[in-house]
């Protein structure tokens, strides 16, 4: 059997670790015997032949590209091409590019109280990417998201109202997975910075996701 494919292309706010990362998330996909590519090029995921990668994952926050220029990636997802993500990457990634968006299925618009200790909840234990895993406390940005409301939603967060007294009670999705055409595409908002995705329910999620994501 042919060799699986992944593109992991990187950039944006320093603040994310975005190389690191990627390095990271390099390093899950090669454990799976994934060829990969890394590169701060942000044409390569619209490079002509994209529609041969088996898995497109960007980790870039902000970064600006045009309608036209992004059909090649979403035509290559369309018809069978994953797409993944963490915190920054999809929810915050070219924000202005209506199909990416489209794409995606959630775009960030707030972390009330920055880096606080809040509860995710698995909420779909009978889920492989969520199987075995309870719910737990984390310490990061507590991602408040606007979101497609047809995506499978397999972990959420609560949030207090401490920050934000308005928002008190809204749940919000953690970790969802969803299709774009014929596309699988994942999405967990856990990650602000490299070291958190060695904590062991983040990586866990993480690279269920990825691997269920690749074509």
């Amino acid at each position: 059997m042919p060799q699986k494919k992944a593109l992991i292309v990187y950039g944006g706010m320093e603040l994310h670790t975005p190389r690191q990362g990627a390095e990271v998330v390099a390093g899950i996909l090669a454990d799976n015997d994934y060829a990969v590519t890394v590169t701060d090029n942000y044409q390569a995921l619209v490079a002509p032949d994209i529609g041969e990668t088996d898995l497109v994952v960007p980790v870039v926050t902000g970064g600006e590209m045009s309608r036209e220029a992004m059909r090649p990636l979403v035509e290559a997802v369309k018809a069978g091409t994953g797409l993944a993500g963490y915190h920054h990457g999809l929810a915050t990634t070219f924000r202005d590019c209506v199909p990416f968006r489209y794409m995606a299925g959630s775009y960030w618009v707030a972390h009330p109280g920055n880096i606080i200790t809040y509860r995710v909840d698995v909420t779909r234990a009978d889920d492989p990417i969520m199987a075995g895993l309870e719910s737990f406390e984390h310490t990061s940005e507590q991602y408040y998201l606007n979101y497609d409301p047809a995506v499978e939603v397999l972990a959420t967060t609560t949030f207090s109202g401490e920050h934000d007294p308005w928002i008190e009670g809204t749940v919000m999705p953690v970790v969802y997975k969803s299709k774009f055409g014929k596309g699988r595409v994942f999405y967990s908002s856990l990650g602000h910075q490299a070291p958190e995705l060695e904590i062991r329910e983040v990586r866990t999620i993480l690279t269920r996701g990825l691997l269920w994501a690749s074509r």
